[in-house]
């Protein structure tokens, strides 16, 4: 499948993250933040300086990384180095916490020999609590004597930065660029307080590819309104949320400085990758145990295609149905219905399907079709339920991922902070 989607957009799949980029390194630490036993702190690296772009929570209550990495990006800077660390979100931390993300960046600049206002940083966790800066300072010494190319090194660091996630979540894609292979590869992480505009979610994106940063920043602001805001776990907007793109220029391509071509073919790898890392989070939502494909066509605007498709998977009584094996379609109907967005029911069709076998009519003509209930709830069994919905009203598509809701998401949710 993924194979697939990826010649879609003149991309080949490879293996590997934030290092399967040329002149990218990473690292990962047991610093002792929050979490024993296992990593919790991350660095990515490059020794060139790297053009950056980024999207950040559109929560009103930022965390602290969220506003120094949203002002360098909006300075135009260019960076060298990403510190992240898992436990502590550095949200609602007052004044104090943007004197943390400073001290951790000089910390960086010392031991990597770069400019402090070249090292971006990012934390996720708790919040409200202070950062343990002497763990973090000696963490970030770690890191820098850790640094390697290797994606082992890529992979170590995504599981550093998990939180409740269960697996770590990273993709790579190449493309030719004027006979010259341009690599782009990812990191995230995010299972819970997950919600369109951003999430309880942290990406980070490498290429080799050289651009101009308006154009870079273009690229990604475009992208993650289909990848990132497309995405729901159980309706909570984090104060945390990142997306941050770095592109160094290893490659040796000719650099990308107008659209035309070159800028499409990467713009379509940093959407494989984007899209790629935001399914990942979805199918892994605090407690899941199935991924749900919201697929919406046939709309009359795609603002309506996006609102219409974001309604299925962000219904709780939809993805409760779904945990249970419940084919109760009604449910699916009503989100569509209390959506905002205008259509006639009597024109619907709905369709549930796996990501193999034909797709089952549901739904037609303002009543239920002619199908077998035992087929529905077989449907609902499988690990990806894909709910299609044609308004018949348009040309306008949009697909949105959630996941179902269960038991231990409550469980997860009610003890969290400890």
């Amino acid at each position: 499948m993924q194979e697939s989607m990826a010649q879609g957009c003149g991309c080949k799949v490879i293996s590997g993250g934030v290092t399967a980029a040329a002149g990218f390194q990473a690292a990962s630490a047991a610093a002792g933040i929050k979490y024993q036993g296992r990593t919790d702190m991350a660095m990515i690296y490059s020794e060139r300086p790297c053009t950056i772009a980024g999207t950040f929570t559109r929560n009103v209550v930022k965390a602290a990384p969220v506003l120094w990495d949203r002002d360098m990006v909006q300075s135009g800077k260019t960076a060298h180095a990403v510190v992240v660390n898992a436990g502590i979100a550095n949200a609602c931390t007052g004044r104090q916490g943007l004197d943390y993300c400073r001290e951790t960046a000089e910390a960086a600049a010392e031991v990597l020999q770069i400019p402090a206002d070249s090292v971006l940083v990012g934390s996720t966790g708790v919040i409200g609590y202070q950062l343990p800066m002497d763990r973090i300072t000696a963490g970030v010494k770690m890191l820098a004597a850790a640094l390697a190319d290797s994606e082992e090194a890529g992979t170590a660091a995504a599981k550093a930065i998990m939180t409740t996630d269960t697996h770590k979540k990273e993709c790579a894609v190449q493309f030719d660029l004027d006979g010259t292979t341009v690599t782009v590869g990812g990191m995230s992480k995010g299972s819970g307080m997950i919600h369109p505009n951003m999430c309880t979610m942290l990406a980070y994106v490498t290429t080799d590819a050289a651009v101009a940063q308006p154009l870079l920043q273009k690229a990604v602001s475009a992208i993650v309104d289909e990848t990132f805001n497309m995405i729901s776990v159980d309706g909570d907007t984090s104060t945390n949320d990142t997306l941050l793109v770095l592109a160094n220029g290893a490659s040796g391509a000719p650099a990308i400085t107008e659209e035309g071509a070159a800028y499409e073919a990467l713009k379509g790898a940093l959407l494989f990758v984007c899209r790629t890392l935001a399914m990942e989070m979805a199918g892994d939502g605090e407690g899941a145990t199935k991924l749900i494909e919201s697929r919406v066509k046939g709309a009359d605007t795609l603002e309506n295609a996006r609102i219409l498709a974001k309604a299925v998977i962000t219904s709780s009584l939809t993805k409760a149905a779904v945990f249970g094996g419940d084919a109760n379609w009604g449910r699916v109907l009503c989100a569509l219905g209390y959506s905002g967005a205008q259509f006639d029911p009597e024109h619907v069709d709905l369709y549930f399907s796996t990501s193999c076998g034909e797709p089952l009519l549901i739904f037609t003509n303002g009543s239920a079709a002619d199908y077998r209930e035992e087929d529905a709830a077989a449907i609902l069994t499988a690990s990806k339920v894909i709910i299609t919905c044609d308004m018949h009203m348009g040309d306008a598509e949009a697909t949105a991922w959630g996941c179902d809701l269960t038991y231990d998401y409550v469980k997860i949710n009610a003890d969290y902070r400890s």
